[in-house]
């Protein structure tokens, strides 16, 4: 299957017009394009220019069309409310054409940004639907963001309208999202005119007037409203991911090549279509929601699961399976800090037992690093092809992976496997040379980029130079380290900031986390590289343990350390590991890995919008104080 996974990536590097031409077939096009690859402004790129299309009527209307609204579109589970009901393409298309009907009344159009400020609640993907449908840019901003942070993508984005909701649920209880949007309102410079409150009954929101209607109030009064014909290079939406200045950068996706990717993506990677059941546990306000949770399902006329709950706590570990089994799910996705956190709960798969998974083919992992413990232990307990696979907020689809609905390869543990076709991914040195198979170095995409990845930041092209084009002309810098092997397949290892360098020697934390999580006390583990006079750096590491294990601190840091000298050597100089309860870690599963350097170096840091938990900065602190890092007073 190597050959024919070989063959049709390099169709797709040395023709990309044709190879993107034929792809687009899966779409339906108002009229076709003048040009595939416009190239004529590089290193901004444009695909399918000139073409004109709609997205929401991709999504949804022309599935009413083909005789299939009675189908369910969005299968919404909420284990936190004990809700669960699906919703038809036929109803959708009317949720979406009167919200937008809506939107378009009180004088949102083509061109206006909407900030979508919701929980995991189906209204979510009606709103960005609706902006879709007539030609608005939304931008969602994960539900619960702290006020500032939500201010500052107001001034960013300066949008006309704001969708909300009173509340999310959290396993912890209830969080209130109006009393943080009002707050972001007043400290934002940009005035907003218009906010859409959707009331949940375990919350009931105040509105202000004149500027806030509720939601279904709104809604019931507005008129449906057709697509609007857009150009395939306007832009569909914006997602705000973290910037190094502290000032977020806007990801801008396009909605031609966007739609085109995502379709070939679940097609070929995730092997979904018409009516098939397919799954991404993640949420809209990242863009897993976005690209697997709305698009690319709706986009092949599959039924997309939206779940509300957590892997665990919601109510147990066997969340996830039951929900699998009780609707049909062929294709499964979610983070292996998901799993890793499955695994800790129910290390022996207890929980699996009685649970008729037959329905399932495949299970993929994406959003960090999937250690080959993890791989080792879901393959054993679900009996499933465990597919790792590789991608970024900026690329919006796979980078590398395992290529399911077309050419199956061999899985290799701790690998993505190989490049998508579209993306010409290559391992370099600091120069710029590419390294020897099996050495490390940056990871690299040769431009073009393929559809469906950012077109530039919003309203800023400098810094979309800047950060991803200068450091290697001619190549988009992925921020992350690895290497590839004599078969071309790719090891992630780390963000490049994350190497440590140990006397000279550079070694990736990945490498370290993942002999660690080896032993069989081990749940998960975060190593960083923190200050050294003599060294310069030495890895530090903190493990979160499987419940249940009764090994003391001493012997366990015994045989940990003697673990990392069997498999990494000496040269590691790996001293330094303790147990804690929990690894702070963003809403998505990233270990905040940055965060706990700062921690231990004793540097002033920010605590990241996207933390989970911030009680757990707390612990690592106490933790790194005791181990000699960390002074408690700063």
């Amino acid at each position: 299957m190597k050959d024919k996974n070989t063959q049709l990536h390099a169709s797709s590097i040395s023709n990309p017009q044709q190879f993107w031409g034929q792809a687009a077939q899966a779409i339906d096009w108002i009229s076709p394009w003048d040009v595939i690859l416009d190239d004529s402004e590089a290193p901004f790129y444009h695909w399918f220019k000139g073409g004109k299309m709609n997205t929401c009527f991709n999504a949804v209307d022309r599935h009413v069309i083909a005789g299939r609204g009675s189908q369910i579109a969005i299968q919404y589970v909420s284990p936190v409310t004990e809700t669960e009901y699906g919703i038809t393409y036929l109803e959708l298309q009317a949720q979406v054409s009167r919200l937008a009907g809506y939107m378009d009344s009180i004088g949102v159009k083509k061109g206006d940004r909407v900030l979508i400020y919701m929980p995991m609640v189906p209204e979510t993907a009606y709103a960005m639907l609706a902006c879709a449908r007539i030609g608005a840019i939304h931008s969602v901003v994960f539900g619960g963001f702290a006020a500032n942070e939500l201010a500052t993508r107001i001034n960013d984005a300066k949008p006309k309208l704001i969708l909300s909701a009173s509340c999310g649920i959290e396993p912890s209880g209830v969080v209130a999202y109006k009393p943080l949007l009002d707050n972001a309102l007043e400290q934002a410079t940009h005035k907003v005119g218009h906010c859409l409150i959707l009331n949940r009954s375990q919350l009931e929101a105040s509105l202000q007037q004149g500027r806030d209607v509720d939601w279904q109030l709104g809604v019931a009064a507005a008129p449906n409203i057709d697509c609007v014909v857009l150009e395939a290079t306007d832009p569909l939406y914006i997602l705000y991911t973290s910037g190094t200045t502290g000032q977020p950068k806007g990801v801008v996706r396009d909605n031609g090549g966007h739609s085109v990717a995502l379709a070939w993506s679940m097609k070929n990677i995730y092997d979904i279509g018409v009516g098939d059941s397919f799954w991404a546990a993640s949420d809209v306000g990242w863009v897993v929601g976005h690209s697997y949770i709305v698009y690319g399902p709706l986009l092949v006329g599959a039924t997309t699961l939206m779940y509300e709950g957590k892997p665990i706590g919601t109510p147990d570990p066997g969340a996830f399976w039951r929900t699998i089994a009780n609707y049909n799910v062929k294709s499964f996705f979610t983070a292996p800090t998901a799993i890793r956190a499955i695994k800790r709960d129910d290390p022996d798969g207890e929980y699996l037992e009685g649970i008729d998974l037959s329905c399932l083919k495949y299970v993929f992992l994406a959003g960090e690093r999937c250690d080959p413990d993890t791989l080792h232990w879901s393959e054993e307990k679900l009996k499933k092809p465990i597919i790792d696979h590789w991608w970024q907020t900026e690329t919006g689809w796979p980078v590398a992976a395992n290529l399911m609905g077309y050419a199956p390869v061999e899985v290799k543990a701790g690998s993505p496997a190989l490049a998508v076709p579209g993306y010409q991914i290559e391992v370099v040195d600091m120069m710029g040379d590419q390294v020897a198979s099996n050495e490390s170095g940056n990871v690299v995409i040769k431009l073009p980029l393929p559809p469906g990845t950012l077109t530039t930041l919003w309203q800023n092209e400098q810094r979309y130079k800047d950060s991803y084009l200068s450091m290697y002309p001619g190549y988009y810098l992925t921020g992350d380290a690895g290497y590839k092997d004599e078969d071309g397949y790719l090891y992630i290892m780390s963000r490049i900031d994350d190497i440590i360098n140990v006397a000279g020697h550079r070694l990736s934390t990945g490498r370290f986390e993942e002999v660690l999580c080896q032993h069989e006390a081990v749940a998960e583990a975060a190593v960083i590289g923190v200050a050294d006079e003599l060294k310069g750096q030495v890895p530090l590491g903190l493990v979160v343990l499987k419940k249940g294990v009764t090994l003391n601190e001493a012997e366990l840091n015994q045989q940990l350390r003697a673990l990392v000298r069997q498999e990494i050597g000496p040269v590691a100089a790996f001293r330094l590991v303790s147990a804690v309860q929990k690894l702070p870690k963003t809403r998505s599963g990233k270990i905040l890995r940055g965060t706990m350097r700062n921690i231990a170096d004793n540097k002033k840091y920010n605590v990241p919008a996207t933390i989970e938990d911030p009680a757990t900065l707390d612990i690592v602190r106490n933790t790194l104080t005791r181990m000699g890092y960390a002074d408690a007073h700063i």
